[in-house]
């Protein structure tokens, strides 16, 4: 079928991505609207219980983790609203979806970058939440260095944002190992607040405030973002489809903040150690 539309068509080859940005008139004469698909990968670290480890173990569990290594998803956008969501994977040892994984991921994403708010579907231990809340402050350090992503002459943001920001539908032991202790009063000593160091690369050839996870913010559009062991890289683009791209926010499940949302987490996992070690008390 003869489309109306231009469709920014990526060719990955040796590693070269290769993205068409030309609009045409007709294009421009429509309300803006896009999907950006993205390809995560993060490096993993097996510390010291991989020095234990043969090199054909190390593969294994590599394998093992690669649907929670790679992952694919998707960022449908317009001027002023973006949704953002995971693209289901198998697993490549099992070919299940890796279910007990996404108690500790995110879900479904919108944000409006107008009304500055963050809506997301998360659902923990069969509980629907619905999770309502501001979006990320992010401080950008805008930068004079440029590199090309594909057809795209993209320039490089700098900040730092407090990890546990980051993070808050994840959960690790080491957030209750870390939490802060009591004093001798009882007052709680104040901690250092870990940081994680993010790199943006956005492109004001497609003028959007939009990225993906919590990245927001910049003067065009993010395709690709470092933070900590995971980098986004945009692999796919298409604006203005010939079908129009319904952007719906998130509207079933207990509302709560992040804060509360991280909250919960944390409480239930306190609850699942104690029934593991018997209802002793922790030594």
């Amino acid at each position: 079928m003869k489309s109306i539309i231009t469709t920014i068509t990526v060719i990955i080859c040796s590693g070269l991505l290769m993205l068409n940005p030309t609009l045409d008139n007709a294009q421009e004469s429509k309300e803006f609207q896009g999907q950006a698909t993205y390809m995560a990968k993060s490096s993993l670290d097996l510390g010291s219980w991989g020095a234990r480890m043969s090199e054909e173990q190390k593969k294994e569990v590599k394998a093992r983790l690669k649907n929670r290594l790679e992952k694919t998803y998707t960022l449908n956008f317009n001027k002023t609203e973006s949704y953002f969501t995971e693209n289901d994977q198998l697993d490549a040892m099992s070919g299940a979806t890796d279910s007990w994984g996404k108690n500790f991921t995110a879900g479904d994403q919108y944000k409006n970058v107008k009304t500055n708010t963050q809506i997301q579907d998360q659902e923990f231990y069969g509980k629907r939440f619905l999770v309502k809340d501001s979006l990320q402050p992010i401080d950008w350090k805008l930068g004079s260095d440029t590199k090309q992503i594909g057809n795209y002459t993209c320039f490089k943001a700098t900040a730092s944002i407090p990890t546990d920001e980051l993070t808050w539908y994840s959960f690790s032991w080491g957030k209750l190992q870390n939490q802060a202790p009591a004093t001798e009063d009882g007052e709680t000593k104040e901690q250092e607040i870990a940081m994680t160091e993010v790199e943006a690369w956005y492109t004001p050839q497609i003028p959007v405030s939009h990225g993906p996870s919590e990245y927001w913010g910049l003067p065009g559009l993010i395709l690709e973002v470092s933070a900590g062991d995971t980098t986004m890289l945009c692999s796919k683009l298409v604006l203005n489809p010939e079908e129009t791209i319904e952007i719906e926010a998130p509207n079933k499940g207990k509302e709560v903040t992040k804060k509360a949302y991280q909250e919960t987490i944390v409480e239930k996992m306190k609850e699942f150690r104690s029934q593991r070690m018997g209802g002793r008390p922790r030594g």
